[in-house]
């Protein structure tokens, strides 16, 4: 063999080594890269699914809360303690859910939710005295500021991961 040859050969047997092992990290690094975005992507999807559950619940409990009050009103469904207690629960209930859901928003959102629960506390109070006819009028601000975290969800429910 000659010398060229022998230089050439020699280099080869010291560059290829560092050459497979520096593709290696690259691929190593990437890999990484991938399995930190992946990761991501599941976090986001979890915490867009438990906000989801909790718009499912908290629209439900909202629809429960203008039923008991509703039932408030005209007298029916028990003693008048026990309806003015059962709507008094189903907002505490609503407000924890709200609370817990304006934990995904900003402070102006989470003013809002708490407004609402506010609102739905002294709807309670004074619907007793509310004759059935005056109910819808009574949820009207409720309603609005409804609208609102319902509008949140939507967004929520059509984010991209």
């Amino acid at each position: 063999m000659s010398e060229i040859g022998e230089k050439k050969q020699s280099v080869l047997i010291t560059y290829f080594p560092m050459f497979i092992a520096t593709v290696s990290l690259i691929s190593s690094v990437y890999q990484g890269y991938l399995f930190h975005q992946s990761l991501e992507i599941v976090q986001r999807n979890v915490s867009r699914s438990e906000s989801m559950r909790t718009c499912r619940d908290i629209i439900t409990a909202y629809f429960q809360i203008k039923l008991k009050v509703s039932m408030l009103s005209t007298g029916n469904g028990g003693t008048t303690d026990n309806r003015e207690a059962d709507a008094a629960n189903a907002v505490s209930h609503f407000a924890a859910l709200g609370t817990y859901l304006a934990n995904f928003q900003d402070d102006a959102t989470r003013v809002r939710y708490t407004r609402l629960s506010q609102e739905l506390a002294k709807i309670v109070i004074v619907a007793r005295k509310t004759p059935p006819d005056g109910i819808d009028k009574l949820f009207g601000p409720a309603d609005e500021l409804f609208a609102g975290m319902n509008d949140d969800c939507v967004r929520t429910a059509n984010s991209k991961l």
